[in-house]
């Protein structure tokens, strides 16, 4: 048995959920993705294009071949709003925490509604 006093640790827990900057990082990647897929969709700005018959992958914006089955240009659109939702995330992590609190929490259901009318329109040819 020891005689050595122990002492209790009474450190708080820190999560990286309760944390400011992941709360920062968090909103604007919500308020930023929809805006960025619109933008990408819209004007058919895909990072890659898929070509699923021929298992190809194009660059950039690449229009189907014929013979070779349709092209598929939407994982491309969400790799480009993936990315740019990110960086735009990360650099609002490095904003003054009175700026960010001014980002009203509301566009993080609002934006996603208002792209929905926007991309079923977009979408109304196919």
């Amino acid at each position: 048995m020891s005689t050595a006093a122990e002492a209790s640790s009474t450190a708080t827990v820190s999560s990286l959920a309760s944390s400011a900057a992941f709360r920062t990082f968090a909103v604007v990647f919500a308020v930023a993705t929809p805006v960025i897929y619109v933008i990408c969709e819209m004007q058919n700005w895909p990072l890659f294009t898929y070509h699923p018959a021929t298992d190809r992958i194009d660059l950039g914006f690449a229009a189907a071949r014929r013979d070779e089955g349709p092209a598929m240009y939407w994982y491309g659109w969400t790799a480009n709003t993936l990315i740019g939702a990110g960086i735009l995330g990360l650099l609002a992590t490095m904003l003054p925490e009175s700026m960010v609190r001014k980002i009203p929490l509301s566009l993080v259901w609002i934006m996603p509604l208002a792209a929905v009318p926007i991309l079923i329109y977009a979408l109304r040819f196919f």
